[in-house]
């Protein structure tokens, strides 16, 4: 399949699923604001993933980067579908956060609150897209790399503050009750391996790789595993050596029916196959390989994102949740496939390495 007609595909996919959601809004309007924050939640670690990576890879070097750049730079562009996507989401926001309702009262109402969340909001987007458009800059000039250099320092620092403050605004304020110092660092780890498995993906099913370039890539892939597993598992312990009532019934509810066997599935397609997997120099060498463990955490990825906002809203899964999760990262996809012809991409991979 050529990039224009998976591009064709995306699109197509991206149109059904926005239908269906829109529909689903009007005929299900309690399901739409869960599954929509779900698809956000997940699609949103793709391009800010992808713009970690470009920045810890100048600073680090190494052949990796500029094997995985064009998907990088790809998937850091889709970063565009957040102002609309937003949109819904801000009509939708008492629906999501007991904070926000007509006269709810929070304990720690000083920082949940209408006016500190749209400000710190704002300060999101302007790090964001101000970070997007000095790494679209840099990529432009002759010595690209130097370039990037100079903004990876302050860069990589803003992106893990604001990346920290957005999980815990968008997702770990469902419950306003419940405080994990790890959070923001599970959902950074999050970020970095899906914007990772992504472009693997993209790169393995393109023209045929060096393979030591690919074990290099498997080794990276089975760090950031193992780091995004080490740092979940040390939450899940906290949280049950402590056993504190604000915090135990935020595991109990994502851990009851059907959400404890998404849970099972998490652990098991994001950490113990892939493990395994890639531990084997085979895999690692395998573009087969490499683009069947990079699906299976994308996959995995998706439902974790399901488990971590869905159970908030006191339901399983339902169509809405799917067409919202189709529609967006559908959407995302197509507008990366057609990134190369964009006019902002123009000259943005051209730059010659110092």
């Amino acid at each position: 399949m050529t990039r224009r007609q998976a591009e064709r595909w995306a699109w197509a996919a991206g149109g059904v699923g926005l239908a269906g959601t829109a529909i689903g809004w009007i005929v299900a309007p309690a399901e739409f604001p869960h599954a929509w924050l779900a698809a956000m939640t997940v699609w949103l670690g793709w391009p800010l993933g992808c713009m970690g990576l470009i920045l810890v890879h100048a600073l680090t070097g190494g052949r990796w980067g500029y094997a995985l750049r064009p998907q990088l730079v790809a998937g850091m562009i889709s970063l565009v579908v957040l102002l609309p996507a937003l949109i819904p989401l801000l009509i939708v926001l008492p629906a999501l956060y007991p904070w926000a309702r007509a006269g709810a009262h929070p304990e720690n109402r000083l920082y949940l609150n209408l006016p500190f969340f749209a400000g710190r909001g704002i300060v999101y987007l302007i790090v964001w897209f101000g970070l997007g458009g000095l790494i679209l800059k840099a990529l432009r000039k002759d010595l690209a790399d130097a370039a990037l250099r100079r903004i990876a320092p302050a860069g990589l620092i803003l992106l893990a503050i604001t990346v920290t403050y957005a999980a815990i605004d968008t997702t770990m304020s469902l419950d306003p009750q419940f405080a994990s110092s790890a959070y923001g660092l599970i959902a950074i780890s999050q970020m970095g391996l899906l914007a990772l498995c992504v472009s693997l993906f993209a790169a393995a099913l393109g023209p045929p790789r060096d393979e030591d370039i690919l074990r290099s890539l498997g080794k990276l892939l089975l760090g950031l595993v193992v780091l995004w597993a080490y740092l979940d598992f040390m939450q899940v312990l906290i949280v049950w050596q402590s056993d504190l009532a604000t915090e135990a019934p935020w595991y109990a509810v994502r851990s009851a029916g059907g959400w404890g066997i998404a849970a099972v599935m998490v652990a098991g397609g994001h950490f113990v196959l892939p493990f395994f997997a890639l531990i084997s120099p085979r895999v690692q060498r395998s573009r087969p390989g490499i683009a069947g463990v990079a699906a299976l955490l994308i996959a995995s990825a998706v439902v974790d994102g399901w488990w971590l906002v869905v159970p908030a809203a006191g339901r399983g899964l339902g169509f809405v949740d799917l067409l919202a999760m189709l529609g967006l990262l559908s959407a995302a996809a197509a507008l990366a496939l057609r990134a190369p012809l964009l006019p902002m991409m123009a000259g943005a991979l051209a730059g010659r390495h110092a």
